[in-house]
């Protein structure tokens, strides 16, 4: 069972929470904390044996911790999810393949896309597969469509690989925390579309890519995992989009494993990742 907390940081927190956890008899397997003392914010991920009753786990919890404490107590560690894509494979068909073989750490409910050139794969793994196009249709439309079938099937998250559409304030509102995006370049460098266009051009000697929480900024959310690759002069623009494809699956990868198993904190705009 995991135990996430998240609350002002005081004298004695650690103490305070592994005495109400003896109290229950239970045995702590891990233990990682942090605090950010510019915030005055402390953050633990505790992975205890299992309790039958966390209701009252949780209600001594909050007797210890300071007013406004954010607790989850999360013993079903499978997540749900829901990808959205457009043309572009090399995500998507990493998540499935870790999907069909139980390495995931959640389970695919199903594929939207603005175009369906990615329906066949996802018919050969066996995921539902939804065309939702975004031409001929406002985009308050297109939204629309896409949130009705989100809504089906209630994920825990979204994962937008490759997805090249900008989503609305209203949408990302709705899940706001839940919405992962794999974004082409090492932000903050190159945020929009073409980055390794624009990194061919500038002459750039490290290329990357980052996988963070999608916000109303565009590629302006709480990062959670990035990476890079040293290039050279040799480099053409094409050299670079095929090896940051490489990049981006193994970035965004990482990014689920971290949230699937509750390592992510999200505070203000920042995160803090317990690896």
């Amino acid at each position: 069972m995991i135990i996430l907390i998240q609350c002002k940081d005081q004298e004695g927190l650690v103490a305070s929470i592994t005495t109400i956890l003896a109290g229950h008899h239970l045995n702590i397997v891990s233990l990682l904390e942090h605090v950010d003392q510019e915030s005055d914010r402390f953050f633990i991920r505790l992975e205890v044996t299992q309790i039958s009753d966390t209701h009252i786990l949780e209600e001594k919890l909050r007797q210890v911790l300071p007013e406004g404490a954010s607790i989850t107590i999360n013993p079903i560690p499978a997540k749900k999810i829901i990808v959205m894509v457009t043309k572009e494979y090399h995500c998507l068909a990493d998540i499935l393949i870790r999907n069909y073989f139980g390495t995931l750490g959640a389970s695919v409910l199903a594929v939207i896309g603005n175009y369906n050139v990615l329906e066949d794969i996802c018919m050969r793994f066996g995921i539902p597969f939804y065309h939702v196009s975004h031409e001929e249709i406002n985009k308050q439309e297109f939204e629309e469509k896409i949130l009705t079938i989100i809504a089906n099937y209630l994920p825990d998250y979204i994962v937008l690989a490759k997805f090249m559409r900008i989503l609305s304030p209203t949408t990302v509102a709705k899940y706001e925390g839940r919405i992962i995006n794999i974004h082409h370049s090492f932000l903050p460098a190159f945020i929009g579309a073409n980055p390794y266009r624009k990194a061919f051009e500038r002459g750039v000697k490290l290329i990357g890519a980052t996988a963070h929480f999608v916000s109303n900024e565009l590629d302006e959310g709480p990062i959670i995992a990035q990476q890079i690759i040293p290039v050279n002069h040799s480099f053409t623009a094409a050299d670079m989009v095929k090896a940051g494809k490489e990049i981006e699956t193994a970035v965004l990868a990482k990014a689920l494993k971290l949230i699937f198993e509750d390592r992510v904190f999200i505070f203000k705009n920042k995160t803090v990742v317990f690896e």
